[in-house]
């Protein structure tokens, strides 16, 4: 997600909201790939319906948590803060439990989804690597 990171927080907010909805429908292709190959669907309306579905959806929750992360820290005027990530999860979160037609899962998805964004800013700020040599 090279350029999200750029500049800071609560600016560029349709950049930010098109970048983070084209990595949504990248993950919802690669993710109805796999599901495409795994279920087999019954014919090719089916799994082009399929593929769609899920593009659809995935872009839908990057452009939900891109535009929520940004605005959020636009009027809480501290655009550095952790807190705007976890409310552009949460705001995800919801959305997918509405698209599932579940509160039980909009509210997992919401504290899940919220805190692995969360931990992500906090990683980002501080310089947290998965992979690699450490830092001394």
């Amino acid at each position: 997600m090279a350029g999200y990171w750029d500049g800071p927080e609560g600016e560029q907010c349709p950049q930010r909201t098109w970048l983070t909805t084209r990595v949504g429908a990248a993950a919802g292709l690669l993710g109805s790939a796999y599901r495409i190959i795994l279920l087999r669907p019954g014919s090719a309306l089916a799994a082009l319906q399929m593929a769609a579905s899920d593009t659809v959806t995935m872009a839908t929750l990057g452009a939900v948590f891109g535009l929520t992360t940004c605005l959020s820290a636009q009027v809480r005027e501290e655009p550095e803060s952790p807190l705007d990530y976890f409310i552009g999860g949460c705001a995800t979160g919801a959305v997918l439990g509405a698209r599932a037609h579940s509160y039980m899962t909009g509210t997992i998805a919401c504290l899940g989804f919220g805190t692995t964004a969360a931990l992500m800013k906090i990683g980002n700020k501080e310089g947290w690597r998965l992979t690699g040599p450490p830092k001394l």
